[in-house]
């Protein structure tokens, strides 16, 4: 299916169109906020059943049930939680002014201004979350839109583009679709701010084109996020949480856990609980289960089959989980068995990309601060998680590592906390949303200071004499 793509003078005139129609209505008011807020709300539930169903085509086959939750509930989550702070969020923040001008009464405030219209670039493994979870921050901040959602998921954008089209006019929020060209020209537009949510490799070229117009980003990337597993952990039910992480979406999550630490006398009993695990979630088994849902395309199958074929080839221990022996060889789409690769070497793929898909390697470990030192010698990863009940090893990982969020015994479930900042940093990232974090991400903090009435202030002025003198040295002290 041929997508709709804008050729660049049309992005530039509906960004120009934008821009002049921030200014032209000035900073919308919190109904106004609201009424965006609640537009995509009710957009989201109009259009449930076709952008699950859209979803479903895009990935060959994608849970229905999954999606329902993942992408159209936690996205309506999000931004019913914005609908319900914005009014608090947008108020003035006060500020203390310098001795004496305060006792004067001289004021300081932060406003939260607008930064105007924000170019939104959303991925493909959650394409309407994604693309409207943000929206959230972006709307309670009184900002337009422009949209770039990802040409692999071609039929849910050509469904967010009708829909958001009926609900929205093109100066609030517009959406262009298209391949890799019109992305590249869609991120050297001159928008006021810009989100980017994919891979690392394409936020360096994003990061680039942004620099022309100096605009600031907030790019959400993923990497390689840890699991650590101490020898506390409840083995099954830790097995049971990070393999249902691994499975959702086939995998398929910035966020999902890419390796994991076990503890070496206990890498027989993971094996054993991740394999329970996927048996009691999947017991039909996997191959035409509903609830399965397949890699999105040949590309990204060929690549995941390429990282098990070279670790099998290379000696590696690889251990397919497929409860019923089905045949994945022949099959309608792209569906991958959850696979289990022991004790990996370094120099393996699937030790060095982003695995983004249903692939999980262990390491075995005998001390935690060999944990720590291997994931402190490796990019700083987008998420982290521990399990286990021994307090002072868990405060020794989080304290001696840094990621872009934590998760303690589960996997994944800190990305949806509507009031916890989501965000990577160095490789895995750069600011933050979600909640009040959205908010002040796409808005500008704008300083406002208020002078006093008095006219002691003029001391500060020329001609300097004895008492400015004094004054200046008054503040020369330790």
């Amino acid at each position: 299916m041929a997508l709709d793509s804008a050729p660049t003078t049309g992005m530039t005139g509906i960004l120009a169109r934008q821009k002049a129609a921030h200014i032209r209505d000035g900073i919308p008011s919190t109904a106004k906020r609201i009424e965006w807020l609640d537009k995509a709300i009710d957009l989201l539930i109009t259009y449930n059943d076709e952008l699950v169903d859209a979803m479903c085509q895009d990935f060959g086959h994608r849970s229905k049930d999954q999606s329902g939750f993942t992408d159209i509930a936690s996205s309506i989550g999000a931004l019913k939680h914005a609908k319900k702070h914005v009014a608090k969020w947008m108020r003035p923040e006060k500020r203390k002014s310098e001795f004496p001008l305060g006792l004067l009464g001289a004021r300081s405030q932060i406003q939260y201004q607008p930064k105007g219209v924000i170019g939104v670039i959303s991925p493909w493994n959650f394409p309407v979350n994604l693309t409207f979870a943000p929206l959230a921050g972006v709307f309670a901040a009184g900002n337009r839109c422009m949209i770039k959602p990802s040409e692999f998921t071609e039929v849910t954008s050509e469904v967010m583009k009708k829909a958001i089209a009926q609900y929205y006019d093109e100066e609030e929020v517009a959406v262009i679709t298209g391949g890799p060209d019109i992305g590249a020209e869609f991120t050297k537009l001159a928008f006021d701010h810009i989100l980017f949510t994919g891979a690392t490799s394409i936020a360096h070229h994003v990061m680039r084109a942004a620099a022309d117009n100096l605009v600031p980003l907030t790019l959400e990337l993923g990497g390689k996020s840890p699991v650590v597993l101490g020898r506390s952990a409840d083995m099954q039910k830790a097995a049971n949480r990070i393999m249902a992480g691994k499975a959702l979406n086939a995998g398929q999550i910035c966020l999902a856990p890419d390796y994991a630490f076990v503890p070496k006398e206990k890498t027989a009993d993971f094996v054993a609980a991740a394999t329970q695990a996927i048996e009691t979630m999947y017991p039909s088994g996997l191959k035409d289960n509903e609830d399965y849902t397949s890699i999105v395309n040949q590309r990204h199958y060929d690549r995941l089959m390429g990282y098990i074929d070279e670790a099998k080839s290379k000696g590696a221990e690889v251990i397919e989980i497929n409860p019923t022996g089905e045949n994945f060889s022949q099959q309608p789409y792209h569906k991958i068995p959850p696979h289990i690769i022991v004790d990996p070497s370094d120099d393996l793929k699937v030790m060095q990309d982003e695995i983004f898909g249903p692939i999980l390697p262990i390491k075995s470990y005998s001390d935690t601060k060999q944990t720590i030192d291997y994931i402190n010698a490796h990019d700083r990863p987008l998420g982290l998680y521990y399990f286990g009940e021994d307090a002072a090893e868990k405060d020794m990982v989080l304290n001696n590592t840094t990621s872009g969020g934590v998760t303690v015994n589960d996997v994944v479930m800190h990305v949806g906390q509507e009031d916890l900042p989501f965000g990577g940093v160095g490789p895995s990232g750069m600011g933050s949303y979600h909640g009040r974090e959205g908010f002040m991400e796409f808005s500008h903090k704008k300083a406002v200071f208020t002078q006093t009435g008095s006219e002691m202030i003029a001391m500060i002025r020329p001609p300097y004499g004895e008492k400015f003198r004094k004054q200046v040295q008054g503040r020369l002290k330790r």
